[in-house]
C-alpha cells in the first residue's frame, strides 16, 4: 500500500504498509525492511503481534516491548532481516476483550484461562498475512525469531520455508514471570529463564 524510508534508533530501515484480506484481518500491517531481501535465503524475521499496552506503554504484564526492542536492536546490527508487525492485539482477540482478560487475570486467572473465559481459544492468532508479505518480499526462507512453536507451524502451514529458529528470550521480570510460565507450561514456549 505505502513504503518509504524509516531511520530508527536500531539503523536504517524501510517501512512498507501491508493491508489484509478478509473479514478478520482487514487491517493495515506494517513491516521494516532492513537490507536486501528479495530472493534471499535464511532471512532473520521477527513476527510481532500488536500489543499496545506492551509496545506502546511499556506494560509489565508482558514480555512484549521487551520482545520487539530487542528483535529491531537484533536486525539493526544485521545486513539483512524483517519485523512483521501484525495487528493482532491480544493474540487475535482485540484491545477490549484484552483488557477484558487483563481484569480476569487480576482475579486469580492465568492468561489462557482468561482467554477462554471470554470465550476465545488461547490464541486466535493467524500469519496469512505474514506468509503473504513473504512472498510478496520474495523471501525464499527464514530465520525465524522467536520462542513460539505454534508460530513455526502456522507459517510452515501457509507455505512459508523456516530454515531455522533463533531463540528470543528478553523482558523477564519479577511481574511477567508468571505470565511467560503460562506461555511455557499451557503453550509449549520454548523458554528456559522463567
Amino acid at each position: 500500500m505505502a513504503e518509504a524510508r524509516l531511520p530508527i534508533l536500531h539503523g536504517n530501515f524501510r517501512i512498507i504498509a501491508f493491508r489484509g484480506k478478509g473479514k478478520l484481518d482487514a487491517k493495515d500491517h506494517v513491516v521494516l525492511v532492513r537490507g536486501r531481501v528479495a530472493g534471499a535465503s535464511g532471512v532473520p524475521v521477527r513476527i510481532h503481534s500488536e500489543c499496545l499496552t506492551g509496545d506502546v506503554f511499556g506494560s509489565l504484564r508482558c514480555d512484549c516491548h521487551a520482545q520487539l526492542q530487542a528483535a529491531l536492536c537484533k536486525i539493526g546490527k544485521m545486513p539483512r532481516g524483517l519485523v512483521i508487525y501484525l495487528r493482532q492485539e491480544g493474540r487475535g482477540i482485540g484491545l477490549a476483550n484484552k483488557i477484558r482478560a487483563y481484569a480476569l487475570q487480576e482475579k486469580g486467572m492465568d492468561t489462557v484461562e482468561a482467554n477462554i473465559a471470554l470465550g476465545f481459544p488461547s490464541d486466535m492468532r493467524d500469519y496469512g498475512v505474514a506468509a503473504a508479505v513473504l512472498s510478496h518480499l520474495k523471501v525464499k526462507s527464514i530465520a525465524l525469531i522467536t520462542n513460539n512453536p505454534d508460530k513455526i507451524e502456522k507459517l510452515s502451514a501457509c507455505g512459508v520455508k523456516v530454515a531455522r529458529r533463533i531463540p528470543h528470550e528478553f523482558g523477564l521480570t519479577a511481574r511477567n514471570r508468571a505470565y511467560l510460565r503460562t506461555k511455557r507450561d499451557k503453550m509449549a514456549h520454548m523458554l528456559s529463564k522463567v
